[in-house]
């Protein structure tokens, strides 16, 4: 999937498409070309121009956390001790390879990220914040919101 450095204006059936395939990325091309009303090849062919264009970036299944003992949600604001790119490239790095967390955002304002971390319980997110989230290189305080109800997640774009 390689974007071009030409973007493409984008008319209504490329939005119904993307908007589509954000509900259900499951869509046969047969099902997504009549629901768009263009010929399976037209959509095909367009369909195809999105994702090599770069505005779909994958499709993929959204697993039931629970179901897989990862129920409990938490954010965690984390504060490097410097604000240096050499600092926040070692922190990046290192967050990369932890599995467990799931998003990770440099923001402005009183924290230097923003960690969305998928767990099995309390007792799991200490045993992970004690060995690996405290042991990250740069990282001098972390502030931990655990998610009593999710009310919105990972919502589709609106465009």
């Amino acid at each position: 999937m390689e974007e071009s450095s030409t973007p493409i204006a984008l008319d209504r059936i490329d939005r119904r498409i993307l908007r589509l395939l954000q509900n259900d990325g499951r869509l046969t091309n047969a099902e997504l070309a009549t629901k768009v009303n263009v010929s399976p090849a037209t959509c095909h062919r367009r369909t195809q121009r999105l994702f090599d264009q770069g505005f779909v970036r994958a499709v993929r299944a959204e697993v039931a956390p629970e179901r897989v003992e990862r129920g409990a949600l938490a954010i965690v604001g984390v504060v490097l001790d410097r604000s240096t790119p050499e600092s926040f490239g070692a922190f990046e790095e290192a967050v990369t390879k932890l599995p467990f967390i799931l998003d990770c955002h440099l923001v402005a304002g009183d924290f230097d990220y923003f960690l969305k971390i998928r767990v099995r319980d309390i007792a799991d997110f200490n045993r992970l914040h004690g060995e690996q989230l405290i042991a990250i290189p740069g990282v001098r305080q972390t502030r931990t919101f655990f998610v009593m109800k999710e009310v919105i997640d990972n919502a589709p774009l609106a465009f």
